[in-house]
């Protein structure tokens, strides 16, 4: 891995072993959410598939029922009969927060009316395909809620797991290696100038030496002869 580019200071050293803990920190703090997120996915998903295959099942034959309705009424005669639906849900969105993330809260109230259109004229097909559409669009709510929040959550996470891998395997490590760098690059300094002392403390004990030899060597002056 590639260390950062500064100088081997124990100023550096010390705002590099700062950042590595906030780095730590912060890979701690995600990887909690993205496990909160990954959990929470795997629940909602569950839920938006189990509603989803419910819809599925009441669209089948509500296509179906549409479909011999429009062979035996007519499109024109479908068409009038459609626009006697004069009542339809009424959705209020609000939102939530998970993590971080913004969560649509989606309420419904009413339902359409089990009768829209009168029986003259019609059919038991459309009566059948109404009777299945207005059970469809009691659930549409909760499922595009569910499903818009599987959406959010999978890219909320997407985004987490590339910070968590960034962190574990590119910043951390790179930290890590500057401080070695850093702590390494001092203690060989810190050994450089030990040897230093001692060869400096080395070369003046032998001054010192040589300068009190020459003195201890001199011979006493000869003594003068009396006549």
């Amino acid at each position: 891995m590639a260390r950062i580019n500064v100088a081997p200071t124990r100023s550096n050293l010390i705002r590099m072993k700062k950042e590595l803990q906030f780095a730590k920190e912060g890979y701690e703090i995600l990887d909690r959410k993205r496990e909160v997120l990954t959990t929470e996915l795997v629940r909602v998903a569950h839920e938006a598939e189990v509603l989803q295959q419910e819809v599925q099942k009441l669209l089948e034959p509500a296509y179906s029922a549409l479909q011999k309705a429009r062979l035996t009424l007519g499109s024109d005669q479908l068409e009038w009969a459609a626009l006697a639906a004069s009542k339809t849900v009424d959705v209020h969105i609000k939102v939530r927060g998970i993590m971080g993330v913004a969560i649509p809260v989606i309420e419904s109230t009413g339902e359409p009316l089990h009768m829209l259109f009168s029986p003259g004229g019609t059919n038991a097909s459309l009566d059948e395909a109404s009777a299945t559409f207005r059970e469809v669009l009691v659930r549409i709510p909760q499922l595009s809620m569910l499903v818009t929040t599987v959406w959010r959550l999978a890219g909320e996470l997407r985004k987490t797991q590339r910070r968590v891998n960034a962190l574990q395997h590119i910043f951390i490590p790179n930290y890590e290696e500057t401080v070695a760098f850093i702590v390494s690059s001092l203690e060989e300094r810190e050994r450089e100038e030990i040897f230093r002392l001692k060869w400096l403390k080395t070369k003046l004990s032998r001054q010192e030496e040589a300068q009190e030899q020459p003195a201890a060597e001199e011979p006493a002056e000869a003594p003068v002869a009396v006549v």
